[in-house]
C-alpha cells in the first residue's frame, strides 16, 4: 500500500484546518483577508499547476462563483464567530448536496438519506438555539453563525458543480481552473471593501502569505494529487481531520473555547457524516448479486 497519497490527503486536511486560527491572527478585516488571501492563492495555483492556466468556459465560471462565495463567507464568518462554529456549520454541506442532487444531478434521495438530513438538521439547531458569548476572537457569534451556515450552502453548490465539471473528459484540469477562477473572483469582489489598507504590520502580511500559499494553494495541490489514488471512503474519512483539528488550532493559538451548544451540534454533524460515509462505502464495496444472462 502506497502511503504517499494518504499522507498528501492528511497534509491537505491539516493545512485547511489552520485557516480559522490564522484568519484570527491578523488585524486585517474580513474583507481584506478574503481579498488578499484569495489573490495570493490564485497566483500560487497558477504557478504550481500548468493545467490551471487555460481559459475557463462558462461552466467553470459558474462553478467559480459558488467557490468564491464559499471563500468569502468562510473568512467573514471566522472573523465574527468561533473557528469551531464556522467549520462545523460549513460541514453541513452534505445536507445541501442531498437537497440539490435531485435537481442538478438527477440523483434520487433514498430513505437513509432522509435520516441523515434529519440528524444534520438537528445538529444545526444548537448553533442558533444556544447563546454564544461575544469575545475578542468572536465579537458577533450570531451573525457569524449565519455567514458560516451560508458558507456550507455555497460549498455544497461548489461540490455539486465540481461533480458536474468532472463528468467531462477534462474534469481534472477544470477543478484547478475553478480554484483559480473562484479565488480571482473573491479577490476582485472584496478588493473595493479591502482598500485602503491602514495599520497592517509585517505579521499581518506574513499570515496573509501563509493563508494564500499554503492553507489554500499547497493544500489543494496535495488534495488533488492524493485523492486520485485513495478510495473515496478512506479519502472522506482522512479529510475529516480538518473539522477535528480546526477548533484545536484556535484553542491553542488564541485560547478560544467553543460553547457547549456548538460542541453538541458539531459532534452531531460530524458523527452523522462519518456514519453516512461508512454506510455509502459499504454499499459500494458490497458485491452485486449474480444475474442470469
Amino acid at each position: 500500500m502506497n502511503a504517499l497519497p494518504r499522507l498528501q490527503l492528511l497534509a491537505a486536511a491539516a493545512l485547511f484546518s489552520t485557516g480559522g486560527a490564522a484568519i484570527k491572527a491578523t488585524s486585517l478585516s474580513g474583507w481584506q483577508v478574503a481579498s488578499f488571501r484569495s489573490g495570493i492563492a490564485a497566483l500560487t495555483v497558477l504557478l504550481l499547476v500548468p493545467a490551471a492556466r487555460r481559459l475557463p468556459d462558462w461552466r467553470v465560471l459558474l462553478v467559480g462563483v459558488g467557490y468564491a462565495a464559499t471563500m468569502i463567507l468562510f473568512v467573514v464568518a471566522n472573523k465574527l464567530t468561533t473557528a469551531a462554529n464556522t467549520i462545523f456549520l460549513q460541514s453541513t454541506a452534505p445536507l445541501y448536496i442531498l437537497l440539490l442532487g435531485p435537481w442538478l444531478l438527477r440523483e434520487r434521495i433514498r430513505s437513509k438519506d432522509l435520516v441523515f438530513m434529519l440528524v444534520v438538521g438537528l445538529g444545526l439547531l444548537p448553533f442558533f438555539l444556544g447563546t454564544d458569548t461575544a469575545s475578542a476572537t468572536a465579537p458577533d457569534p450570531q451573525r457569524g453563525n449565519v455567514f458560516a451556515a451560508l458558507s456550507g450552502v455555497a460549498w455544497a453548490g461548489t461540490i455539486v458543480g465540481m461533480r458536474w465539471l468532472g463528468s467531462s473528459s477534462d474534469g481534472g484540469s477544470s477543478a484547478f481552473v475553478t480554484v483559480v477562477v473562484g479565488n480571482a473572483l473573491a479577490f476582485l469582489v472584496c478588493l473595493p471593501l479591502a482598500l485602503p489598507v491602514a495599520g497592517a504590520g509585517s505579521t499581518d502580511w506574513l499570515v496573509i502569505g501563509y493563508l494564500g500559499v499554503f492553507q489554500i494553494g499547497v493544500a489543494y495541490l496535495c488534495l488533488t494529487s492524493g485523492i486520485r489514488h485513495v478510495p473515496a471512503l478512506e479519502a472522506s474519512t482522512l479529510l475529516l481531520v480538518e473539522p477535528a483539528l480546526n477548533p484545536l488550532w484556535a484553542w491553542g493559538v488564541h485560547g478560544e473555547r467553543p460553547g457547549t451548544w456548538a460542541l453538541l451540534g458539531g459532534a452531531t454533524i460530524l458523527l452523522a457524516t462519518m456514519v453516512k460515509t461508512w454506510w455509502d462505502g459499504r454499499e459500494i464495496a458490497a458485491p452485486r448479486p449474480a444475474t442470469a444472462g
